[in-house]
């Protein structure tokens, strides 16, 4: 009698899918976790290696006395990092509020008001403005900016001088190298890389939201204002994040358009400067104890970016945890 082959049984052949299926499972896990331990690897080393050589510079004026000090004199080893503290948060303060509004306006009028044909050259537009460099930005702000808007900041100037309050923080000007002008290019850097994000936070708002919303009798801005808007909340934070560490560590444009004083005034068309402008400014012929005083710098702008999207957390999760409270 011939022996005939008995075939595998569907079991056998279920184990063995099951068991090839768990150990990619088991190797893509491990693949993400790397890669997330990696960046969080990378953020120490640079961390570590940043502080070591600047840790020089700390000890020789303190801490409190580096980040709180208003002198910046490395001729006579004076190294205060108050006034570029106060240059980098005010004109990355008044670029977000510029930025923030304008981006969600333009995300709100691509996903909701464009039509489809008009849709798309918009989103190239705001693309392919996310990827000048920024040398390009510097240059058309000290070039075509500074020269057309330095008679308007003399009108503002103008006009303010008898309210006080306001005839301090627009004051006279020479120069249209300042703070403001700063802000402005800071701005028009950051607008696409928040309306790029907040478009995509957009489109993940579920139609039933939006049509559930128009059924009740809602109009298209309350449509915007009670479905779209909240469930978009956590993504336009952090897009806004992403926008304000772009604004805080611009360099070159800052540097060219915002006059490189390093003072600090309440009059926001004085000439200032930032902590990352500074560092690009005077690297070429720093040494020594003025090098390790630039590289601090850099640990005090990575330590104030950390703290702020800690913060921007925070703001997010009880955002999220009132939503929630107010939905059950």
């Amino acid at each position: 009698m011939t022996a005939t082959a008995t075939p595998e049984s569907p079991g056998d052949v279920d184990l063995g899918g099951e068991a090839r299926a768990r150990q990619a499972d088991r190797g893509f896990r491990a693949l993400v976790t790397l890669a997330g331990l990696t960046v969080l690897i990378v953020l120490g080393l640079i961390l570590v290696t940043t502080s070591v050589r600047g840790w020089p510079a700390f000890r020789h004026e303190g801490l409190l006395g580096f980040v709180l000090g208003t002198r910046w004199a490395p001729n006579d080893a004076v190294f205060g990092t108050f006034p570029l503290l106060y240059g980098t948060l005010v004109t990355s303060l008044i670029a977000m509020i510029i930025a923030v509004p304008v981006s969600i306006g333009i995300a709100l009028f691509i996903t909701e008001v464009a039509h489809r044909n008009t849709r798309k050259y918009i989103v190239t537009v705001i693309d392919l403005l996310a990827t000048v460099p920024s040398v390009v930005f510097g240059l058309v702000g000290v070039l075509v900016v500074v020269p057309a808007i330095t008679p308007a900041y003399q009108w503002i100037a103008d006009v303010v001088a008898p309210i006080p309050g306001l005839n301090a923080i627009f004051n006279e000007t020479n120069t249209g190298r300042n703070y403001i002008t700063a802000s402005l290019i800071l701005a028009i850097m950051a607008i696409p890389i928040i309306t790029s994000i907040a478009r995509e936070v957009f489109a993940t708002v579920p139609e039933t939201d939006k049509q559930a919303a128009y059924a009740l009798g809602a109009t298209r801005w309350e449509m915007v204002k009670g479905a779209i808007l909240p469930h978009s909340f956590g993504g336009l934070v952090g897009a806004s994040m992403l926008g304000l560490g772009r604004a805080m560590g611009e360099t070159i444009a800052v540097a060219l358009v915002i006059g490189g004083s390093v003072s600090m005034a309440a009059n926001l068309f004085e000439p200032g400067n930032t902590m990352a402008a500074l560092i690009a400014q005077q690297w070429g012929e720093s040494s020594g104890l003025h090098t390790d005083a630039l590289i601090a710098i850099g640990v005090e702008l990575f330590a104030i970016t950390v703290i702020i999207n800690f913060l921007a957390r925070l703001v997010v999760r009880r955002a999220e945890i009132k939503m929630k409270g107010a939905h059950s």
